[in-house]
Order: C-alpha cells, then structure tokens, then sequence
C-alpha cells in the first residue's frame, strides 16, 4: 500500500485576468522506504504540491490519498522543512522543536524527553537556550529539522530545504538527512523534496519526479539506480543529470505521463 497517492491533483487560482490553472492532472505515488525529488521550470508549482500533500491546502481537482484515507485536513502523520526555517524568533531552540508537541497533548515530561531526543539526533546539544538569531543558517535549519522529526512523522516533506545554506553547510546537512532517513530506529518512513538543484535531487533520492512547465503535470518519473554515496563526478551521475535537464528545459510540453512511467520524453528522443 502506498503512503501518498496524488490522483488527477490540480489547483487553479483567481485572479484578475480569470483563473490561472498551476497544474492540471498530476498523479504519482510514495511508498514505503521511498525517497522521493521533485523538480521542475521556477512556478510549476511544486511548493504548491507539497502544501497540498500535507493538507495545508485543497486541490481544486483530483484528491490526495494518505494510507488511502483523503487528505482533507492537515495531516499530522507528515511534517515540513521549510526554505526560510519559519523558526518563532521569541522562543528559544529547545522551545520552537517543542512547539510541534503542543498539540498532540502528550505529558511534559514525554515531550521533554522528545525535546532533548532530536535535540541530540540533529547535532543542537549546548544551544537549548539560544535564539534562532544568534544562530548560524544551518544551525537554525537543524532546527527546523528537529521540529519536524519530533513529531515522528511517517511522511518528511522538505521544500528547497538547503538552498538559502552555504554550500559546505548544505553538503553536511544532505548526508545528515540520508542519514536519519536509512535509520529504522528513526522517523521518516518517506521523504519528499522540493528542489531546483537537480544534482542535489540526483544525489539524494531514489527517483526524481519532472514537473511540466505550467500548467504542470508528470512529465517523467526517473529512476535514480545509483550504489550510494553516489560519485558526482562519475559518468552515470552526469548523464542522468543531463538526462532530468533535458526534460526540463525542453520548448515543448509533452502530454501527462501516466503514473509511475519512468519516461515521458517524446518518442523521438531516447532517454
């Protein structure tokens, strides 16, 4: 059984000139273990996807299925990383991983024990009492990262999660994050990332999802069959990284593929 089915999702806006369609009969699916990249052309709407995964808006067509129940409200079994970190600057670190808990009406004493358990896994022992100003970009997004792993989700849904990061900053925080994800004693079951950095999809998931440009839908599901840790600089991680890039910069928008093809190039250009 799949964690995540996306079936004919599409989500259309007002606005002055009428109503703008973002995408238009988007289908894949997550399952278990699944480490999942979507990219795409800058306003195809993949932060858009992903707020529609988790509930924190509805789509105009189509439904989002978690365990084969509707997403018709925020889902609490996924969690977000977010771009800017979208820390509380009045709480300190150890209250914004907190914060997460507060709902879930769990005991004080449970939720410190959470507290000081993702406090330790995302490497923020000794800055408990800081405030996310007085902490560097990849400190405040381990925080993030902290919050969202404190609700143990099943689903991690991170939108462009390193790319306001310096690029030595990024690099430690993508191995960190296989690192939790290949871990069975920790949460997620699945991850979903939001990305423009094509060799950071690559290098990080096991099949890259290529958004069409709008109004968008699956152009391709690209299988990334690569040993790990994967050697950027070999010939197979240049041509499937040619290969995505190709797809995306391509004039033309190719017809909807259905789900889980992993081509959906024209027939005339061999992938």
């Amino acid at each position: 059984m799949a964690l995540i089915r996306v079936e004919g999702v599409g989500k259309s806006f007002a606005s002055r000139h009428g109503t703008m369609t973002i995408m238009s009969d988007v289908n894949f699916e997550v399952k278990d273990s699944d480490f999942v990249a979507i990219v795409g052309p800058s306003g195809c709407g993949k932060s858009t996807l992903l707020r529609l995964i988790q509930g924190l808006d509805k789509p105009s067509a189509g439904q989002v299925f978690f365990r084969d129940r509707p997403v018709d409200r925020v889902c609490r079994e996924m969690a977000m990383v977010f771009q800017n970190f979208a820390l509380l600057p009045w709480l300190t670190v150890a209250q914004n991983v907190r914060f997460g808990l507060e709902a879930l009406n769990w005991s004080p004493e449970r939720m410190q024990t959470q507290v000081e358990r993702y406090i330790s896994v995302t490497g923020l022992e000794g800055f408990e009492e800081a405030y996310p100003r007085e902490l560097s970009g990849g400190m405040r997004q381990r925080v993030g990262l902290a919050r969202a792993l404190a609700v143990e989700p099943a689903v991690l849904l991170m939108d462009e999660p390193f790319s306001a990061l310096d690029p030595l900053t990024a690099e430690s925080l993508r191995e960190e994050i296989l690192q939790l994800w290949r871990d069975p004693a920790l949460p997620p079951e699945a991850v979903v990332l939001v990305t423009h950095n094509i060799e950071e999809a690559i290098q990080l998931a096991d099949r890259v999802i290529v958004m069409a440009r709008r109004p968008s839908h699956v152009l391709a599901q690209v299988n990334v069959e690569l040993p790990r840790p994967r050697d950027r600089k070999s010939q197979a991680f240049y041509d499937l990284t040619d290969r995505v890039y190709s797809l995306i910069t391509e004039t033309a928008t190719p017809r909807p593929v259905p789900s889980g093809s992993t081509s959906g190039s024209p027939p005339s250009q061999p992938l």
